[in-house]
């Protein structure tokens, strides 16, 4: 549902509902399916109101609403946000209202209304949320970009009622008409065109039933491509020229009705467009005309304290470091200013150009930097105008939108930084006629020669930035899919790559072939698990290693609940490059080399072994079923299967898998030795069971029509015939250590675990080190939010140190501590206990006493930081491996 649609619907629940049907009715108008709010007016255990109440409605997770005497607004609404059902309902929205005043609460964002009752349909925008439509927070120095672009979505939706044809195939037309109306906006309040120009020229001139507004524009674009003005008509004289690209193109505008020329005044004359900053409105634009992603409105902008972990590593740094140098230096000076004019910087996935933004504006500060100091030195007052240029600026973009307005906001970025260096200097560069606005393509990324997009010889000063799609392999389109066939054309081993892994083999090749740099933020999944060593080695081939890195970070942005996803910047350059450098914890180290699993260590690849590197004893994955299901039982259906066939019980056993381990939960399975069969099957239940075992694998693939001879036993079947180590196979990423469990002989392990069967306690002790988890998550990898376990990489690849036995005890004794204060703490889950939030002291203080002795293994005084001592691991591996091939 379009927000034009929800406002309507508001109106008219003003106009028509009762009181005691007003807030379904509300509800209706925000999109709640039907079939919810009948169930919303029922009473009794079927209904979703929670509430016995008379006036008060409790729909779980979305309103509490009261209905209140006149007068008591305020106070029912405080009362209500305290009270236990909230608590415990977690209701979006509470209400108040007498149907004289309307108060209102955010829950979510802690946001207030109070509001006369009639003006509800202009504040419609507050239960947004209902629609799927969240709120951001505005930026504090750019108040008006989400009102702006929640105007704007209004405007596009009554556009598109007006014009059904525009939505598809004509998409570009319509692209094109909104990019040219954000100009004018921002045109007429920043001094590009008189001060409301625009908006009160369509109000003067224009028909309030709308019919004659498109000719009207239409004429209106012609004279702002038109440098001759004799021939242009009185009424749009007063506008100048623009060209530059923006009106060349002869389009044909949309038809308008009465609300969308009402709603394109009001997007001029209530708000003001100065306040909108280029390099977050964009992307909020974006929104507009993607309906699917209305509801993160002003989610999608990055911020720009974001952006500058990219830039400032891979340029700017630098690039300050040499003013410093300079300052003394009339020449050094202004050869640092030539430089920089001869500076190319191209985004090969460019969005609606956050990035180029942030770098243009970041290039002129400098530039007004270098002027001041050579005002300083020479004492003029001269200073002659900007010498950079926006056509040192390069992008691809396949979004068609994002593209044009990629475009139009180089060119607002260039008219803000040139009244910045007026209010500086005294001098201002005239931004019309408009001049090329960057050198953005509209294409696919990845089909594009990006050395014919951006042309650079060996030489050149070119940096490549940006922030690619991701896109895990299993989230791929074809089309995505085909591009990664055709980027690493030539090899079979590359489709459990990431989509961006795309963008890191073409910068290298480009880098290659030209001394560039670049850096992209990424999800930290290429740098993990076994991407590394599909990715890597590639990249190497090409010349060219890892420049700079930024440790992991959440990648949000300026909105309010924004989430984040994991993700590092990584910088590549020429092999050959003097100085690499690692920001890690706010500060930049300087360092010999930076390994593809981000760090300080030798360009080795961790790769999946069959057996361990180290004298360690084998870990396997967990019992396999593929059985359908049919011979586990949880613990509900393992009570009544028992009740009902007690003789059964005998042939039940525990499973433990991740889950089982870590939350508590109780699962059993059916287990038959083949000599225990005919007796199993005398049993109904059990017969039942296996035979619908049997029908499943009968009509299975090709592995499991060979187990139908053994239908009444799981595919891979192993019992601990002593203590058992197991590990889940994915755990939270938020812990600081790997929950390890000690099982007793007899245990049944699912595949949601790798176990290590006869376990002893120091190899207990070893996983359960931070030393491991480090080693893990850098070598594995993460699913999602989740740390991933993998025998075959972690285990077999983890290089232990020898341990003399006076170390083994030790160590022994730290494991059985860490088992008895689990022991002691047995009314938590192992989850909880290891939730850093909730983690016991005591339990906590056993494994850091294990860590100290476990690290003096390796050295002395242990390690001072992660990263030394991932460092200190992948060195002692690299040994590892070179003396297992020697």
């Amino acid at each position: 549902m379009s927000i034009a649609q929800i406002e309507q619907n508001v109106k008219q629940v003003l106009l028509t509902s009762k009181q005691d049907t007003f807030i379904y009715d509300l509800l209706l108008a925000y999109g709640k399916p039907k079939a919810s709010i009948n169930r919303l007016q029922t009473s009794g255990s079927s209904g979703y109101n929670l509430s016995k109440q008379a006036g008060v409605v409790l729909w779980k997770s979305h309103v509490y609403f009261i209905a209140t005497d006149p007068g008591n607004c305020d106070e029912v609404l405080e009362r209500a946000k305290t009270a236990d059902e909230v608590a415990k309902h977690k209701p979006r929205f509470i209400i108040a209202t007498d149907f004289i005043e309307l108060a209102a609460f955010d829950a979510k964002t802690g946001d207030p209304l109070k509001i006369p009752f009639v003006s509800l349909s202009s504040h419609f925008d507050f239960f947004l949320p209902w629609a799927g439509m969240e709120k951001a927070t505005q930026r504090s120095d750019s108040p008006a970009d989400v009102k702006a672009a929640e105007k704007m979505a209004k405007l596009y939706d009554l556009i598109l009622l007006d014009n059904p044809t525009l939505y598809g195939e004509d998409s570009h037309r319509l692209n094109v008409f909104l990019s040219r109306v954000l100009f004018c906006y921002f045109a007429e309040d920043t001094e590009i065109f008189a001060e409301k120009l625009f908006s009160n020229s369509i109000q003067a001139h224009t028909a309030k039933d709308g019919s004659d507004l498109k000719a009207y524009l239409q004429e209106l674009f012609r004279v702002l491509n038109t440098e001759d003005r004799k021939s242009a008509p009185a009424y749009l004289k007063g506008f100048p020229y623009v060209n530059g690209g923006l009106f060349a193109e002869e389009h044909e505008v949309p038809e308008f009705s009465k609300r969308s020329r009402d709603l394109m005044i009001q997007c001029g004359l209530d708000l003001d467009w100065s306040e909108i900053s280029p390099d977050i409105f964009g992307s909020m634009f974006q929104a507009v005309v993607d309906v699917d992603q209305r509801g993160n409105m002003g989610m999608h902008y990055t911020s720009e304290a974001n952006i500058m972990k990219v830039i400032e590593p891979l340029f700017l740094s630098e690039l300050y470091e040499e003013l410093e140098k300079a300052k003394s230096s009339v020449k050094r000076l202004q050869e640092l200013q030539r430089r920089i004019t001869e500076i190319k910087v191209f985004d090969p996935a460019c969005g609606s150009g956050n990035f180029l933004i942030i770098a243009y504006k970041e290039l002129r500060k400098l530039e007004m930097e270098i002027l001041n100091q050579l005002s300083v030195l020479n004492k003029q007052n001269d200073f002659g105008l900007t010498a950079l240029q926006l056509n040192q600026f390069y992008g691809v973009e396949l979004d068609d939108f994002a593209h044009e307005i990629a475009i139009l906001s180089m060119w607002l970025a260039e008219h803000q930084m040139n009244l910045a260096f007026m209010k500086k200097f005294g001098v201002v560069t005239s931004l019309l006629p408009l001049k090329p606005s960057g050198n953005i393509k509209c294409g696919n990324a990845i089909q594009e020669d990006w050395r014919e997009v951006c042309p650079a010889e060996p030489g050149d000063e070119v940096y490549i930035l940006g922030n690619p799609p991701y896109l895990g392999s299993k989230k791929q389109d074809a089309q995505q899919k085909a591009d990664i066939a055709r980027t690493f054309a030539g090899s079979t081993n590359y489709k459990n790559l990431d989509y961006i892994a795309c963008w890191f083999l073409l910068a290298a090749r480009y880098i290659g072939a030209t001394q560039a740099r670049s850096g992209f933020v990424t999800t930290n999944s290429i740098v993990q698990g076994d991407q590394v060593a599909l990715l890597w080695p590639r990249i190497y081939e090409c010349g060219v290693g890892i420049a700079f890195s930024v440790e992991a970070f959440k990648w949000g942005n300026n909105a309010k609940n924004a989430a984040g996803v994991t993700c590092v910047v990584i910088g590549l350059a020429r092999a050959d490059m003097q100085t690499k450098w690692m920001y890690q914890q706010g500060h930049r180290v300087k360092v010999n080399n930076i390994s593809p699993y981000l760090t300080d260590a030798n360009d080795v690849i961790v790769e999946k072994r069959n057996s361990p590197i180290a004298s360690l004893p084998e870990m396997v994955v967990g019992n396999m079923s593929l059985e359908g299901g049919y011979l586990k039982l949880d613990r509900d259906e393992k009570r009544d299967f028992v009740a009902s066939y007690p003789e059964a019980e005998r042939f039940l056993k525990r499973l433990t898998g991740g889950n089982e381990f870590l939350y508590g939960e109780e699962n059993w399975c059916i287990w038959i030795e083949d000599d225990e069969l005919d007796e199993a099957l005398a049993i109904p239940g059990i017969r039942q069971r296996v035979d619908a075992v049997k029908a499943f694998r009968v009509k299975g693939g090709d592995v499991a029509r060979t187990l139908v001879h053994r239908s009444h036993q799981f595919r891979y079947r192993k019992v601990a015939s002593g203590d058992m180590i197991l590990v889940p196979c994915t755990t939270s990423e938020r812990r600081e250590y790997l929950q390890v469990g000690m099982l007793p002989a007899g245990s049944i392990p699912l595949h949601s675990a790798q176990v290590v069967y006869n376990g002893s306690l120091p190899i207990f002790a070893m996983l359960s080190t931070r030393m491991h988890l480090l080693w893990t998550k850098a070598t594995c990898g993460t699913l999602d939010s989740r740390v991933r376990y993998s025998n075959v990489i972690a285990y077999n690849n983890f290089p232990m140190p020898k341990l003399s036995q006076a170390v083994a005890t030790r160590l022994s004794g730290h494991a059985l501590t860490i088992l008895s204060e689990r022991e002691a703490h047995s009314e938590l889950t192992i989850a909880e206990m290891y939730d850093p939030e909730k983690m016991p002291a005591s339990l906590k203080a056993a494994h850091e006493r294990l860590d100290r002795d476990f690290e003096a293994a390796y050295q002395r005084n242990g390690f001072q930081s992660d990263p030394e001592r991932l460092s200190f691991l992948f060195a002692a591996y690299e040994k590892q491996l070179k003396a297992a091939h020697d």
